[in-house]
C-alpha cells in the first residue's frame, strides 16, 4: 500500500473529479463551444470548467493556498508560500480534434520548490504522481526512467515550434540536428506533460521543447526527478518566469542531448 500525504491525496481526488467532466465533453466533442485564444491556440469551455472544479476542490481543504493557473492566472491568497499550479487540459488541440492524448495536471510549489505533482490521463486511466523523497508512481506501481546510455539509440520526443513562434527557424534547425543523430524518428504527441511522464516511466529516453508554460511542466518536474531522471531549464528569459525551454531525460543521455540542442552548436 502506497503511503501519500494529505496534499497529494487531495490532488489525486481533485483530478479524478474533474476528469468526469473532461471525459463527458470529449465524448461530445463536436458540440463544444470553441473560442480563439490566439493563432492556432484554442480554449474550450471544458478547459475553464475543469479549472473551476480543480480550484474549488483544492480550496475546500486548503483555503489559504495560492494558485497559478492557465486560464485564471495568479490567485494570491493568504498563504503565498504554498501555490497550486494547474493546467486543466494539457494537450488542448488534441482534445479539440478528438485525439485521445491529453492530461489534467496539478503541482504543489512550497517555499519555492515543487514538492508534489499529479499528471492524469483520463482516457487511458493513467495517474502519474510523485512527492519529494517518496518516489514516482503510475497508478500503484513504482516507476523509473530507462537505462539507455546512447543518444543514437534513444526514443526522443518534442513538441516543435508554435505557429507564431519567433524562434521557429531555430527550433526547426534544432529538430533536424537531433533527428540526424537518433536512429528512431522523433516522437511528437502534443502534450508536454505526458511526454515528461513518459520519460519518467521509461517509455521515452528524453524530451525537449522550447516556449512551454510553467503549468505545462510543473507537475512533471517532481515526477521525473523522483523517477531518477533529470530536468533542465535552458536559455530562459529571466524576465519571463512563466515561459520555459525544457530538456528532460533519463539522466544518462542528458549531457549529450543538451549539447546537441545548444544554441552555440546550431547557430
Amino acid at each position: 500500500m502506497i503511503s501519500i500525504s494529505s496534499n497529494l491525496n487531495l490532488m489525486i481526488k481533485a483530478t479524478e473529479k474533474a476528469s468526469k467532466s473532461v471525459i463527458r465533453d470529449f465524448g461530445e466533442i463536436e458540440k463544444l463551444q470553441i473560442s480563439k485564444k490566439g493563432p492556432r491556440d484554442f480554449v474550450t469551455k471544458t478547459d475553464k470548467h475543469v479549472e473551476k472544479i480543480l480550484i474549488e476542490e483544492l480550496s475546500k481543504y486548503k483555503k489559504n493556498y495560492s494558485f497559478l493557473t492557465e486560464e485564471t492566472g495568479k490567485i494570491d491568497n493568504k498563504d503565498k508560500e504554498n501555490i497550486w499550479i494547474i493546467d486543466p487540459i494539457d494537450g488542448t488541440t488534441n482534445f479539440l480534434h478528438g485525439i485521445p492524448h491529453f492530461a489534467i495536471c496539478i503541482a504543489l510549489k512550497s517555499n519555492g520548490e515543487i514538492t508534489s505533482g499529479v499528471i492524469f490521463d483520463p482516457i487511458k486511466d493513467e495517474m502519474f504522481f510523485a512527492e519529494k523523497g517518496l518516489g514516482a508512481f503510475l497508478n500503484n506501481t513504482r516507476i523509473r526512467v530507462s537505462k539507455q546510455k546512447k543518444l543514437t539509440d534513444s526514443i526522443i520526443a518534442t513538441g516543435g515550434p508554435k505557429f507564431n513562434s519567433e524562434q521557429k527557424n531555430f527550433i526547426l534547425k534544432e529538430y533536424l540536428k537531433v533527428s540526424n543523430i537518433v536512429h528512431a524518428p522523433i516522437r511528437k504527441f502534443g502534450s508536454a506533460a505526458l511526454d515528461i511522464a513518459n520519460v519518467a516511466c521509461g517509455r521515452f529516453d528524453g524530451f525537449w521543447q522550447r516556449e512551454l508554460k510553467y503549468w505545462d511542466v510543473a507537475a512533471g518536474i517532481i515526477i521525473l526527478k523522483e523517477a531518477g531522471g533529470f530536468i533542465d531549464f535552458i536559455d530562459n528569459n529571466e524576465k519571463n518566469l512563466i515561459k520555459k525551454n525544457i530538456i528532460a531525460t533519463n539522466s544518462n543521455i542528458h549531457e549529450e542531448l543538451l549539447a546537441c540542442i545548444s544554441k552555440k552548436n546550431i547557430e
